[in-house]
């Protein structure tokens, strides 16, 4: 009976002494500071603020995939570009939310890093722009990929739309990385937003007294001769002005294929001049008379 009641005290002071070994541990301060600790950091309170992210994580993934598995390919860059993004804010408030939850000071610390806080917002402006732009982009659906832009002058196929920047390659195989914050405070063209035929036009201008319904017929063949003209809309000449050394003309023809528009319309201009030669139809090129007044 004795040996029982002494085996009993044994584990009662084992088990004691492994409970305030963890309790130690646990309490273990790893750095305070501020008047009274108002900011005071445990191994406990780190392990349990871990355990809080992790399983943050696990939720966030499991969302991510079931949000996504029935999204077409576009829709799903979309989504995991703006989620990539909030989920830094999920975790930004997680912790807050725990951390304020087992009383730790979360106003000491945001008063301690007041004056950070404003200088990090200063230096990173441009960059929550980008971001902001990015989401509207999402939302308005104001640029595809595939879309041929304009952009200062600058013209290029999309082909991925992230949450700062936008990538684009111009017809000369160049990469254009575009600030998002950029469709903002720019004029932006959207080619392609009301479809994928555009007009583009070849002005051209003939000598006075050149006949003009030739000169329509011969701008007319020159077009549907391209293989890259639509017959349908067709081809259209319009007069558009008499100059001062020319009558001035415009070849208004579609293709489906805006981006590379500088290839048919070179490929048109040397069937026009093929086409004049023939035709005898001369291009005038501006002259000036001098005249000469000897005293």
């Amino acid at each position: 009976m004795m040996q029982e009641e002494i085996a009993e005290q044994v584990k009662e002071v084992i088990s004691k002494n492994i409970w305030d070994t963890l309790q130690d541990f646990f309490n273990y301060e790893i750095f305070s500071f501020g008047e009274e600790h108002q900011i005071k950091l445990t191994v406990g309170l780190l392990l349990f603020v871990l355990l809080i992210l992790v399983i943050t994580f696990a939720f966030l993934r499991f969302f991510k995939r079931i949000v996504t598995r029935k999204l077409n390919k576009g829709d799903r860059q979309k989504f995991e570009s703006v989620f990539s993004f909030s989920k830094y804010f999920v975790y930004l408030i997680v912790i807050f939310f725990t951390l304020d939850s087992i009383g730790f000071n979360i106003t000491a610390i945001f008063a301690a890093s007041a004056a950070l806080l404003v200088g990090v917002g200063l230096a990173l402006q441009t960059f929550i722009q980008d971001i902001l732009s990015g989401i509207f982009i999402f939302i308005d659906q104001t640029v595809h990929v595939g879309d041929i832009i304009e952009l200062d002058d600058k013209v290029g196929r999309v082909e991925e739309i992230k949450l700062r920047t936008t990538r684009a390659v111009t017809i000369d195989n160049k990469v254009l990385i575009i600030p998002n914050h950029k469709y903002l405070t720019s004029i932006l063209y959207n080619w392609t937003q009301n479809g994928k035929v555009t007009r583009e036009s070849v002005a051209v201008g003939v000598a006075y007294g050149s006949d003009t319904e030739l000169v329509k017929e011969l701008l007319t063949k020159a077009a549907l001769s391209n293989t890259y003209v639509l017959k349908e809309p067709a081809p259209l000449v319009l007069f558009t002005d008499f100059a001062d050394s020319s009558l001035n003309f415009k070849l208004i023809f579609s293709i489906n294929d805006s981006f590379q528009a500088v290839i048919p319309q070179s490929e048109i201009r040397f069937e026009i001049d093929r086409l004049f030669r023939e035709h005898k139809v001369n291009i005038p090129f501006p002259q000036r008379e001098v005249t000469i007044i000897k005293e």
